[in-house]
């Protein structure tokens, strides 16, 4: 076994291996030595990147999938007490552990650097993996998305740091002692968790608790709830809190962006000295995520200019604005945004790179609970495109809420003034999409849901 590989890891069941975040700690894991297994509801490019790290991966959901000898059962909070792999465990006496407790497992013994914040986790994790392994240091990282081939969104390395996203949703991140921690934004989110913003910020002010004596938060200066945060833990012993922004009084002053097409150029000011660096997507949210990055990567003793220059070989993560292809003049980008900040986010980013260009959105609503709680600010965003096509909600977990449908969104979006189509049938909004764009126009399908499968759909009827 390689060094660092906990004591119930060595022959661990994962339920749900596919999944982003599952899939991540289940390849540190194989690659660290343990014997890994999983299921899954359905085969992917993930799970055969797993088969190539030597995992188990069974398709389907059945007690017979679970090895007699395993030494502990992985869960996501996305698990049902109902699996039957989880009441075969349960038979057997294997131990259940939740994803949480295994990452946070990785961790130990090594310099952990966790990501949260409502939006911008995943990129921000990716732009200090990509950065920090292009500066020769080997981290190791568990990303909530592919960098650029299925099963890239984790790594064991060599080095003594671990990145890893810090999900807030179900409350684990709380699991994890960071030597620094990213706070990129904090609102209300993940409604079935949380009744209201002060429930979201008790949470944070809790994960701050976690990072360990002599460490380091990172927060947004110009975002409310994170600067909420930051009044709340400051002056707590042995926390050195570094803000970062466009405001005068940030610790990690912006003082530039300039768009430049799909990319941005920007310039802070760190510790009195000018540094200007790339950042290779667009929008002024993307240019705050690598600030982030920067930061918490000299919090761990990194030279600003030699992390800087490692940022711009950070070229994207997949499903955040990635561009899937062109076809008839008209470009394809996919997009995970799901709440309406990130929505806006990424519509402007995509309005200040597109020029003269329209922008066509097809959105599928994430989540009942969502929908119900945010219905109208998305169909707000919404109206930041020239046309919408809107699908059915998707349920991921969810069971459906009587009377919350997409409609929702679409009657919020024709308030606001959008142009918007519904449709009810996945299938038919390539077709749909063809009839609408023009040479020169961007498609976005956007969400968090299986919407991202369309944009291969759309391209090819584009062509034909």
């Amino acid at each position: 076994m390689k060094p660092g590989l906990p004591t119930a890891m060595e022959r661990p069941h994962f339920i749900g291996i596919g999944g982003a975040g599952m899939s991540g700690i289940a390849k540190i894991l194989a690659q660290r030595g343990a014997q890994v297994a999983g299921s899954d509801s359905r085969d992917s490019e993930t799970a055969q990147a797993l088969r190539a790290e030597g995992a188990t991966v069974h398709i389907g959901h059945a007690a017979g999938h679970l090895a007699d000898d395993s030494t502990c059962v992985v869960v996501s909070s996305a698990i049902r007490a109902d699996n039957p792999e989880l009441a075969r465990a349960a038979e057997l006496g294997i131990p259940v552990v939740h994803r949480s407790d295994a990452l946070a497992g990785l961790m130990d013994g090594l310099r952990p650097i966790a990501v949260a914040g409502t939006h911008g986790k995943t990129t921000t994790t990716s732009m200090l993996a990509v950065s920090l392994s292009a500066l020769g240091l080997d981290p190791s990282y568990a990303i909530g998305g592919d960098l650029d081939a299925p099963g890239s969104n984790a790594h064991h390395g060599e080095g003594d740091i671990f990145v890893a996203e810090a999900d807030e949703s179900d409350r684990t991140f709380h699991k994890y002692s960071p030597q620094v921690a990213i706070i990129l934004n904090a609102e209300l989110d993940h409604h079935a968790n949380y009744a209201s913003i002060e429930e979201i910020y008790e949470s944070f002010e809790t994960f701050v608790g976690k990072i360990v004596p002599g460490g380091t938060l990172v927060v947004a200066h110009g975002q409310e709830g994170a600067a909420e945060i930051a009044r709340r833990v400051a002056g707590r012993e042995g926390l050195t809190v570094v803000t970062y922004g466009e405001e005068e009084d940030a610790d990690v002053r912006i003082t530039k962006i300039t768009p430049r097409g799909l990319t941005s150029e920007v310039t802070v000011v760190l510790a009195g000295r000018m540094l200007t660096f790339t950042v290779s997507v667009p929008g002024r949210h993307y240019a705050h995520n690598a600030v982030a990055a920067l930061a918490a990567g000299v919090a761990l003793g990194i030279p600003a200019h030699n992390l800087a220059s490692a940022l711009g070989k950070y070229t994207g993560v997949k499903r955040r604005l990635q561009l899937k292809g062109e076809a008839a003049g008209v470009q394809v980008i996919d997009s995970y945004a799901h709440h309406p900040t990130e929505m806006t986010a990424d519509l402007e980013a995509i309005r200040g790179a597109a020029g003269d260009s329209r922008i066509l959105v097809v959105f599928q609503p994430h989540l009942f609970s969502r929908s119900q709680e945010l219905g109208k600010e998305m169909g707000q965003a919404l109206a930041l495109a020239d046309a919408s096509v809107v699908l059915d909600i998707y349920p991921a977990r969810e069971d459906p809420i009587p009377g919350i449908t997409s409609e929702l969104i679409i009657a919020a979006a024709r308030s606001a003034g959008a142009d918007v189509t519904a449709e009810h049938d996945k299938a038919a909004v390539a077709d749909v999409i063809a009839g609408m764009a023009k040479p020169g126009d961007l498609v976005l399908t956007m969400g968090a849901g299986d919407v991202t499968d369309l944009g291969p759909a759309i391209l090819a009827r584009l062509s034909s």
